[in-house]
């Protein structure tokens, strides 16, 4: 799998409306995946989107997830820059590098998900995701 760098958006509980209208917009292949799927069936969060991606005919990804109770979401800046792949060492050396002098709101750590995840601001005050997916066989 290659490197990718692409914007991810934050809504609040209308991902999947957002995101089918993107597909409507952009045209091409649109997977949505809830929180129900990941071990939350039971709970109000079980429909709402925890991870949905566009990827389009001109190839653009758009990326994006309802945010969680708990989390903070800010109108104009509900959006992070994605980094991801299967590249361990190279992904971590980005992470790093990005997280440096900025803060960590998720460690760089397994997620239930299976890849490993974290979030952080860079010293800029750009919020960045990245994730390291197992390789593929």
């Amino acid at each position: 799998m290659a490197l990718r760098l692409n914007p991810y958006l934050s809504f609040d509980g209308n991902a999947r409306q957002a995101m089918e209208f993107y597909e409507e917009v952009f045209g091409g292949t649109l997977a949505l995946n809830t929180f129900g799927e990941f071990g939350q069936k039971d709970t109000p969060l079980a429909d709402k989107i925890m991870h949905g991606q566009l990827e389009t005919p001109s190839g653009f990804t758009l990326m994006a997830a309802d945010t969680p109770p708990g989390m903070e979401l800010a109108k104009g800046a509900n959006f992070s820059v994605s980094l991801s792949g299967d590249d361990d060492t190279e992904l971590r050396g980005y992470w790093e590098k990005l997280s440096t002098g900025g803060s960590v709101s998720v460690p760089l750590e397994k997620q239930m998900w299976g890849d490993v995840f974290g979030m952080c601001t860079d010293r800029f005050g750009i919020p960045w995701m990245v994730n390291i997916s197992r390789p593929q066989s």
